[in-house]
């Protein structure tokens, strides 16, 4: 049994002042494999205290002292990849299709940092003003559960990298993974204060957070919901702020694709990290003219992926974090025979050969039309729709007709001509035939999918202000 009592502050491992303890659960086993103690709102007003401390020295160091201080935050965090592995799959469930990224990631978007850091201008020129990037101040760091330790280690790196300090207050869900990095950080050796780690709830640490005069960034990963809650709460002081929330993405397959190439690229960009991620293209359109023939292929695929065991290499999806989160995709599934949508693959339950864990069966559906809860609401889970379209004009409408728009893919045989389309899909990200990431590239999404941009410069920038000096 794992037992985490300390949360970290002003650099050093303290015990908190809340006492609730929450458990925490293997996903594959339905068991408790542990205890975490929380912190409340007079932690998070300690790190925050210990933040604003720390920020006056912080903001003043130059760029070598940060890529140095990023370089052996790198260094301690690549140091405990085994750690986190086996924590990626003890607490989460990630199979190893999954497991072995979420692993490597964390120390790799600090590398992604450094050299975003490395090119980074701090002063431009603009006409005869001299305009000076200065890093805003605290920054609270809210992550969620579905790639928790990947979350902190980016998030932190750009915020350090601007010259801010920064609380974070990681999900409860994934406490063996905070554990992790918050050792690996501390071995880094940075400045007291400099980033603090509070593993709380939302409604309370989260809530302290969001509310508080002294934190002048808020950035969060999670849920549209919450992202509109921290967004009212900021807006009373005026706190600047990054939200990437929800998504329901379209994966549009042209009328010349090849179903080869097409099928397993709309699989893997629909169930990965087991269906569980806001990019997630689960909305999957098809030509009318082909619609059997890609029901056909897509369900063949669908049957062949593998849900269970998250150890068993041979397994493509694992379970849902929780109880709570199983209920939902169930309840989706539900929704959507009620609905009327064709089942082609899967259903409810649990997959053959499961039975504690919360396993559930891919899923596919057809004659889905987009007013549909499947086709309008993020299930977070392997539940796949299909949509037929008449012509490109339809399929660019049905792509846009959502209050998403965080991501998307289009899959066609002319590559011109998908990239001519891609431009008319309204998301942050559009993919042309590839799944392939650009850590240099802006990621964050349109209307409800969120406000501002992560990653590369535009990652940095979004910790700072321009100042504009003339003389």
């Amino acid at each position: 049994m794992h037992h985490i009592e300390q949360v970290y502050i002003n650099g050093e491992f303290v015990t908190p002042h809340g006492t609730e303890r929450f458990d925490l659960y293997n996903p594959a086993t339905a068991r408790v494999i542990g205890q975490v103690r929380l912190a409340d709102a007079v932690d998070g007003e300690r790190a925050i205290a210990a933040a604003r401390a720390a920020f006056p020295a912080w903001s003043k160091t130059t760029k070598q002292t940060r890529i140095a201080a990023l370089q052996r935050m790198h260094a301690a965090v690549a140091a405990r990849h085994d750690d986190l592995l086996e924590a990626v799959v003890e607490e989460y469930g990630a199979p190893a299709s999954r497991s072995a990224w979420m692993a490597s990631y964390p120390a790799e978007v600090i590398t992604q940092a450094i050299a975003a850091l490395e090119a980074f201008e701090f002063t431009t020129v603009a006409g005869a003003a001299r305009v000076v990037m200065t890093p805003l101040g605290v920054a609270g760091l809210i992550t969620p559960w579905n790639s928790d330790a990947g979350f902190i280690c980016g998030k932190l790196a750009a915020a350090l990298a601007a010259g801010c300090t920064a609380v974070i207050k990681p999900s409860e869900m994934s406490a063996l993974q905070t554990q992790i990095v918050t050792e690996a950080l501390h071995a880094a050796d940075l400045p007291p204060g400099v980033f603090n780690i509070v593993t709380g709830r939302g409604d309370t640490v989260g809530e302290t957070i969001s509310r508080h005069p002294h934190v002048a960034k808020i950035s969060f990963t999670g849920s549209t919901r919450t992202g509109k809650a921290i967004l009212r709460n900021a807006a009373e002081n005026f706190t600047r702020v990054t939200l990437e929330l929800g998504g329901k993405s379209p994966t549009l397959i042209l009328e010349d694709a090849d179903i080869r190439q097409a099928v397993p690229l709309a699989i893997q960009a629909g169930l990965m990290n087991s269906g569980q991620a806001c990019v997630a293209g689960t909305r999957i359109l098809v030509p009318q003219s082909r619609k059997a023939e890609f029901e056909q292929a897509l369900a063949q695929a669908i049957a062949a992926v593998k849900s269970g065991d998250p150890r068993d290499s041979a397994t493509d999806v694992g379970p849902m974090v929780s109880e709570k989160q199983w209920q939902r995709v169930q309840g989706y599934i539900q929704k959507g025979l009620a609905e009327g949508a064709r089942l082609l693959a899967g259903g409810v339950g649990r997959p053959e050969g499961t039975r504690d864990g919360w396993f559930v069966r891919p899923t596919l559906f057809t004659d889905v039309h987009n007013q549909m809860a499947i086709a309008r609401e993020e299930i977070f889970g392997p539940v796949l729709c299909v949509i037929a379209y008449r012509d490109e004009a339809e399929a660019i409408a049905i792509a846009n007709d959502t209050d998403y728009g965080l991501s998307a893919l289009v899959l066609g045989g002319d590559s011109g001509r998908a990239r001519r389309v891609a431009q008319q899909i309204h998301a942050g990200r559009v993919l042309v035939n590839t799944l392939t990431h650009e850590p240099k590239a802006p990621f964050g999404g349109f209307k409800h999918s969120g406000v501002g941009r992560e990653m590369g410069a535009w990652g940095i920038s979004a910790f700072m202000e321009p100042k504009s000096i003339l003389s």
